[in-house]
């Protein structure tokens, strides 16, 4: 008999379970719009089956159109376009996630410092005026093109971009909060300051944290399409969807648009994706 009721019980337990799911995925449908779309792009570069090797060449096959063999046709080295441009989410998608991820963890750290009172919450964010007086992307440039092309300055020119905008906003939202009734009760049971930055005030600030991450992540591939258009950050022989935009827009002016195309695509999706994640963090925020 206990059998027959755990066996009726089981299945009852994966239906709520799966009600629970759908219900979230109606409420936050961008989100997991936006999450289902990165992690297709993830699961499409490291682990689906590509028609042809994104890092092999075809010398007996330079910019040919779109065909059954080639879907998106070729390049002027030869690779398949469609192939590459799957392939090139292996760089592009991990660098700007890495980059988002530092900059959180600096800037959310820098701006709940800097949320309390004195004279070196307030010389912080002096530095940080002088420092965003320049123009972020290009000191990230310059740092990139002076330091060599490699994927760890890449990755710290996000950092310099991103850093400002997590430590600002982390720094409002904590002065925004700070006044509130359970942080001085937090005080005045004793709490200690780091206590009262860590356990009282971060969870507090994380939802617009997390939107600003999202918008940051999208920031970050178009800083690094940017700067591997311009041939710096990457190597030649990576896959990347800004070096692959700037391949296809010297053959362009020919007729031969399907080169620029996939990557364009690619980049305007992942972007979107990433703004629609965002986009749902926030109307989340504001239901609550």
């Amino acid at each position: 008999m206990s059998v027959a009721i755990d066996d009726a019980v089981e299945p009852d337990s994966r239906r709520s379970h799966v009600r629970t799911v759908w219900t979230w995925v109606r409420r936050h449908s961008g989100i997991a719009v936006g999450l289902f779309v990165l992690a297709s792009i993830l699961f499409a570069a490291f682990l689906a089956p590509l028609p042809h090797d994104p890092f092999e060449p075809d010398a007996t096959a330079v910019l040919l159109p779109p065909s059954s063999d080639h879907w998106l046709g070729t390049d002027r080295s030869g690779f398949d376009v469609f192939s590459r441009a799957i392939a090139a989410g292996r760089l592009d998608l991990p660098l700007a996630l890495a980059g988002t991820f530092f900059s959180l963890v600096i800037g959310v750290t820098v701006g709940l410092l800097s949320s309390s009172k004195g004279r070196g919450s307030e010389g912080i964010m002096r530095a940080l005026d002088v420092f965003q007086a320049f123009p972020l992307l290009v000191l990230a440039i310059v740092i990139v093109t002076l330091t060599g092309n490699n994927l760890p300055t890449v990755v710290l020119a996000i950092v310099l971009i991103e850093t400002p905008r997590f430590v600002r906003l982390t720094r409002s939202q904590a002065l925004s909060i700070r006044e509130s009734r359970f942080i001085e009760a937090a005080y005045a049971m004793g709490a200690t300051r780091r206590r009262v930055l860590w356990r009282h005030l971060l969870p507090n600030v994380s939802g617009a944290i997390l939107a600003q991450a999202s918008l940051a992540a999208a920031n970050a591939i178009v800083v690094i399409a940017a700067l591997s258009f311009l041939g710096i950050g990457t190597s030649p022989t990576d896959a990347s969807w800004g070096a692959m935009i700037r391949s296809g827009s010297q053959v362009i002016a020919t007729g031969d648009w399907w080169v620029a195309l996939a990557p364009g695509i690619a980049v305007f999706i992942t972007v979107l994706a990433f703004n629609a994640i965002a986009d749902g963090i926030q109307k989340t925020l504001e239901e609550k």
